[in-house]
This record gives structure tokens, C-alpha cells and sequence, in this order.
């Protein structure tokens, strides 16, 4: 029953951030020696000074942080290398590899060098998606879903075609999603369908590894404070405005901590599930 719009909503007071929050934590070796491919570990520009840090970035430097050889994969290399550079800094390992994941033979390159240049894989995660089109399915056309499509699903299908065979046993894939693939509301019908999808395929890629001790699971941020978000708050003023159970937007640093938990060994008994990182809008809202 919808809530009578006469009675008063109680207050939402923000939730503190945590160390982990901010990206401060001390790293505690859950990753050491590990060698993982993050597709996505770049991040757009909106304001160079403001910018808060993205999903990509986050998990390429709490990865190394936290012992791992990190190849950092995206179209924008410039974008690739300044993770890269944030990982040295840390005092972490990395490589950038520049590659379109709407291209299949950089796909196949990319795995190759990330392969080659770390001496095997046994980790990857794939953090890639764009929405495109005006909003509603008025808006929608041919063009724009297949090109959603393209990258949204097509393109992480080819990765895992390309990377399973390269992966060693008891690695760990993580896709990172959308809850916009758990209820409605990105108002993008490629996005939200082709989110949807991912699961389908990450179930299959687990169904496949498992024999080999493979996992694959899905990451599902909510609303997230990242450059990103905030070109989508743009675009569409409504959803900075939207009300969430801890009274504000996630961290790029609490998005990486969820992969992170997947792409340890402290997971090392969940395969075929979906988080999201929400502060329950997908369960309490």
C-alpha cells in the first residue's frame, strides 16, 4: 500500500563513511600474488578537480593494494594509465592496455596481452556499460539498443569466450552490474534489458568453469557517487534527487570492496550469485 502523502516521512540522516568508505583502510594481503584483467578500470572525466574516484579505478587500486598484479584495461588508454600511475603510487603493480571491448579483435588482443605481460590470469573482472537514447521505449531505436548491446552484453560474452580457456583453476570472475538489472528505473530500456541479460550470463560462465573451480558472480552497485554518476545526474536531474535507506549515493571505494570479497578466497564457496551494493533500495525501498 502506497504511503499516505499526508503522513510525514521520518529523516534520513546519511550514514557515516567508513575508512573502507573512503578508500583509507590498511591493506591485509587478501590478494597476494593473484594476476587480474580489470576491463573498465579507466573513468571519465566531468571535473578534474571534483572528480570523485570510479568503480574501475577503485578495484584496479584496492586490487593491487591488496597484493595483486593489476592490468588495467579501457578504451581511453590516457584514462588506463593514470589508474595505473594511482596503483604505483600506492606502491602496487599495474599495466594499462588500451582496448574497445564493441571491437572483437580487441578483445581478443586485450586478453592475449594481459596473459602475456602477467604471466597468467587468475582473476578478471568486468566493469563496462553505456547507456545511450533518449528515455522510455518513445526514445528507444534500433541503433542505440544494438549498440548498448554491443557493449553491455556482447562484449563481456566475448571476454569470457576469449579469457575461460586462459584462467587458471579456482580463478574468479566478477561482472559489475546494475540494480538497474533488478527493478526499473535507469528509464533506459537497452540498459536496463541488457543488465538484465548479464545475469543470465554470468549463471552460464559459472555453469562452465565450475568444473574447474571457477567462479563467476555479479556485483550490482545502486547509486554511486563517480564521474559517471554524475553525467548521468546531468542528464537526468531526478536521480541525484533520488531518496536511498542510508541517506546518500555509494563510494567508488564501497562498490571495489564488494569485488573484492568476491575476488578473494574469502568467497571461495559463492559462485552464480548477485549482490547489490545498494543500501537496500532493491529489498526496503
Amino acid at each position: 500500500m502506497a504511503d499516505d502523502v499526508s503522513t510525514p516521512q521520518p529523516e534520513r540522516h546519511a550514514r557515516p563513511l567508513s575508512a573502507e568508505s573512503r578508500g583509507d583502510a590498511p591493506a591485509r594481503g587478501r590478494l597476494k600474488g593473484r594476476r587480474i584483467l580489470v576491463v573498465g578500470g579507466g573513468q571519465r572525466t566531468v571535473d578534474a578537480k571534483t572528480d570523485p574516484i570510479g568503480n574501475g579505478r577503485a578495484m584496479s587500486v584496492l586490487f593491487a593494494r591488496e597484493g595483486a598484479t593489476v592490468a588495467v584495461a579501457d578504451m581511453n588508454l590516457a584514462s588506463a594509465e593514470a589508474t595505473v600511475t594511482k596503483i604505483g603510487i600506492d606502491g602496487g603493480k599495474g599495466v594499462a592496455i588500451e582496448a574497445d571491448i564493441s571491437k572483437p579483435d580487441d578483445i581478443i588482443r586485450m586478453v592475449v596481452d594481459a596473459e602475456r605481460i602477467l604471466g597468467g590470469l587468475d582473476g578478471l573482472v568486468l566493469n563496462v556499460g553505456i547507456g545511450v537514447g533518449a528515455l522510455g521505449l518513445d526514445g528507444a531505436n534500433a541503433d542505440d539498443w544494438d549498440k548498448a548491446l554491443a557493449v553491455n552484453l556482447r562484449g563481456p560474452m566475448l571476454i569470457c569466450k576469449a579469457a575461460l580457456p586462459k584462467l587458471a583453476d579456482g580463478s574468479s570472475i566478477v561482472f559489475i552490474s546494475s540494480i538497474a538489472g533488478l527493478v526499473a528505473g535507469s528509464r533506459l530500456p537497452s540498459y536496463d534489458a541488457s543488465k538484465a541479460a548479464l545475469g543470465g550470463l554470468m549463471r552460464h560462465v559459472a555453469l562452465e568453469g565450475a568444473r574447474r573451480g571457477i567462479r563467476a558472480n555479479i556485483v550490482a552497485p545502486g547509486l554511486v557517487d563517480t564521474p559517471l554518476g554524475r553525467l548521468a545526474t546531468q542528464g537526468r536531474p531526478s536521480r541525484g534527487r533520488s531518496p536511498t535507506p542510508f541517506g546518500r549515493q555509494a563510494t567508488g571505494w564501497e562498490i571495489a570492496y564488494a569485488a573484492l570479497f568476491f575476488m578473494s578466497d574469502e568467497s571461495v564457496y559463492v559462485n552464480a550469485q548477485t549482490l547489490a551494493v545498494d543500501s537496500g533500495i532493491t529489498g526496503i525501498s
